[in-house]
């Protein structure tokens, strides 16, 4: 375009969509929210899976306390032990419970400094199991909830993605659009300037009068007026562009638009069909109904009868060193159950039971509106999509046509067969014109990249977007 003496880059379309997807900054935020979500979900199945840990917990203990004695007094004596103990567990959460079964083996050992003794108590093996008999399971409803929500995330940044090349496509033609602006205002001011001497030159022998010639000094300024705005414009458009991509170099950039468009239809029942196979928005509405309901199962944990029950058993023995310690251990069990019956709350766990319903017929109902206007919103992208592509090539008809009628203006009123009237309608039809196409080519591309993201689908390589991700 030859619209700034300094060496510019050069930045096709495709090549702005990469570089925003890859630095401007919604990319950068997307990636890191898309990454805490992916861990989020890594940390909830760790939830199901077999824990093993290693416990130890020794101590000092050389003090003066307070000892009950056998006999029930007390009385105040010198202490000087250390005990010093290791446990191993491994336990697994029950998901379709929400209990906890777990295996351990420990050992421990007290030492008697004052008199000089130790002693060893070992638990070879320990089984155990504790339970909420009507509590909240929430680990049979993350399981149903926390898929879907990561389902939702990963869709969510394929969405983003597109939809930020649907903008990196808006600033683009933006820049374009400014770049054409000051092509065409350098271009009328050169023509403006050239006719306005030729006029001079007419004038002065009398073949043209003198408010012609004024005409022609008025358009003169005029576009020179136009050229200084048009150069500010494309500064300010430049600038904004170059902020969206993140690229911090202050370096002039200079975008080419193809000037046509492939001409393909998306048909409706395909659109419909993979924008609610795929679309964050579904997964969306189905976390918040499960959602809804989980919190309706809390609700009626919190307001009945709460239980909790804890059994353990295993083998146990003590002696005054570590090998008899284990030899002949002894049974041991132990069981607890804990109890709490509701008798007068007034009527605080019925009323949370009933704003839980509530909600669950809330979330229905906007669930409901929701899909409606999603389907609506799919069908009329996919209209104005299919129909854009016609808009594109009229326009690039329309400039072709409006830039030979103002050439043939031009050698007409060159010629002095027409009026300085009749070139300035031509020259604001082919100005008209060349914008025109440049913006019906930036509705196709955000319509383009829109319904992309809406579908979450890639038309070019026929599979969902978000099954070519980057990695994180």
């Amino acid at each position: 375009m030859g619209w700034t003496g300094a060496e510019a880059e050069r930045l096709s379309l495709d090549d702005a969509i990469r570089m925003a997807q890859a630095h401007s900054p919604e990319a950068q935020a997307a990636q890191h929210t898309y990454r805490a979500a992916y861990w989020s979900y890594r940390s909830f199945r760790a939830n199901y899976l077999p824990e093993v840990s290693l416990t130890s917990t020794p101590y000092l203990n050389r003090q003066i306390n307070r000892v009950t004695q056998p006999d029930g007094t007390e009385q105040f004596l010198r202490q000087n032990q250390l005990s010093t103990d290791v446990s191993l567990s491994v336990s697994q959460n029950i998901w379709f419970t929400g209990g906890n079964l777990f295996l351990q083996t420990s050992a421990q050992r007290m030492d008697e400094f004052s008199d000089h003794t130790e002693a060893y108590n070992t638990q070879p093996v320990t089984i155990g199991y504790q339970q909420s008999l009507f509590g909240y399971n929430s680990l049979k409803w993350d399981r149903r909830i926390e898929p879907v929500r990561f389902r939702e995330a990963r869709k969510s940044y394929a969405e983003t993605l597109e939809l930020i090349a649907s903008r990196a496509c808006e600033l683009f033609f933006d820049l374009a659009t400014a770049q054409a602006n000051l092509d065409i205002a350098r271009a009328n001011y050169a023509s403006a300037d050239t006719l306005y001497r030729y006029a001079r030159g007419r004038y002065n022998i009398g073949n043209i009068t003198e408010n012609e010639m004024l005409q022609l000094e008025v358009n003169k300024l005029t576009e020179e007026t136009n050229m200084m705005q048009a150069s500010i414009e494309v500064e300010d458009a430049m600038l904004t562009f170059r902020s969206f991509l993140g690229i911090r170099e202050d370096e002039p950039i200079e975008v080419f638009p193809a000037d046509s468009v492939t001409a393909f239809e998306v048909p409706l029942d395909q659109a419909l069909e993979k924008a609610f196979a795929h679309s964050p928005d579904i997964e969306m509405y189905q976390r918040l109904k499960l959602e809804s309901r989980s919190r309706l199962a809390s609700a009626r944990a919190n307001r009945g009868l709460k239980a909790d029950l804890y059994v353990q058993f295993g083998l146990s023995q003590t002696a005054d060193n570590l090998r008899a310690s284990y030899r002949n251990p002894l049974d041991q069990q132990y069981v607890s159950l804990s109890v709490v019956i509701p008798i007068l709350d007034w009527g605080r766990g019925k009323g949370q039971v009933r704003v839980a319903k509530s909600n669950i017929e809330l979330v229905d109902t906007q669930v409901e509106q929701g899909l409606t206007d999603f389907e609506l919103n799919v069908r009329k992208m996919v209209r104005q999509f299919n129909l854009q592509a016609r808009q594109v090539q009229v326009a690039a008809r329309t400039d072709e046509t409006a830039r030979r009628r103002y050439e043939v203006a031009l050698r007409l009123y060159l010629m002095g067969k027409s009026t300085i009237l009749d070139l300035n309608a031509a020259t604001t039809e082919k100005d008209t014109a060349r914008r025109n196409h440049i913006e019906a080519l930036k509705t196709y591309w955000t319509l383009y990249y829109g319904l992309r993201s809406m579908m979450q689908y890639d038309f070019e390589r026929n599979c969902p977007l978000a099954d070519n991700l980057p990695e994180i």
